[in-house]
């Protein structure tokens, strides 16, 4: 199977839409676990006069994680699927949110400016063609020092991990959305994720694009050696 990129994922998403909270609530402990890495941005108190940035936020739940742990933040969240982002928008939220269609290569032409705090991306960079230049794009809208937060399946390069990921996705997951229509999406998930950057190695990238402090941190449950929290700041510009 060919990976799904650029507008023929937005369709499949944007299809995927209606159905996609309910599938979500059925992977334990997935609010959690987003709840979980934006906590490790390690950003101060109530989040108090910062602005984050959600790129990728497809229905919210990575916006709402953001709202939950840094409840007085300015948030902007963003995606490239209209059908995801309308579910999210149309969604109950205090003060302080906004959404805006557009994809991540693309930011600027959609009037999303920095500089921000702190970028989330949560199930992102995996599905993108070029992470390198959504990471330059990132370092750009990030002040100084600002956090970067990467939550996304990224394999530990075990086995058992990559069998245990194989085991959920065609025995569970893919067998439910074929049944809502929508079995394209979710094949290109296993081999998304197959085919993405070992944890080891997305930390290697995220450095050689102008970040340091990167840490790849594991996420708890059946997903640890599956999905990581990746963490690093922006640095400094070379005098």
């Amino acid at each position: 199977m060919t990976l799904l990129r650029d507008e023929d994922l937005a369709a499949a998403f944007d299809h995927a839409s209606r159905s996609y909270d309910a599938l979500v609530a059925a992977n334990p402990g997935y609010h959690a676990h987003l709840r979980r890495s934006v906590r490790r941005l390690g950003l101060p108190g109530r989040g108090d006069g910062l602005r984050v940035l959600d790129l990728g936020c497809g229905t919210g739940a990575s916006t709402a994680a953001i709202r939950t742990v840094l409840p007085a933040a300015g948030i902007t969240a963003v995606d490239a699927s209209a059908g995801m982002l309308a579910r999210a928008a149309d969604k109950p939220w205090a003060d302080g949110v906004r959404f805006v269609h557009t994809p991540a290569e693309q930011l600027a032409d959609a009037g999303v400016d920095g500089p921000f705090d702190a970028v989330f991306a949560a199930y992102l960079f995996r599905n993108v063609s070029d992470p390198d230049a959504v990471l330059r794009t990132v370092r750009t809208v990030l002040r100084p020092r600002g956090r970067l937060g990467v939550h996304e399946y990224s394999l530990s390069g075990r086995r058992a991990d990559r069998a245990v990921w194989t085991l959920v996705c065609r025995g569970i997951v893919q067998p439910a959305a074929t049944l809502l229509g929508d079995g394209p999406l979710y094949r290109h998930l296993w081999h998304s994720v197959v085919h993405f950057d070992r944890a080891d190695r997305f930390a290697d990238r995220i450095g050689r694009a102008g970040f340091d402090r990167v840490r790849a941190l594991p996420l708890p449950g059946w997903q640890t050696g599956i999905t990581h929290t990746f963490v690093a700041s922006r640095a400094q510009d070379p005098r």
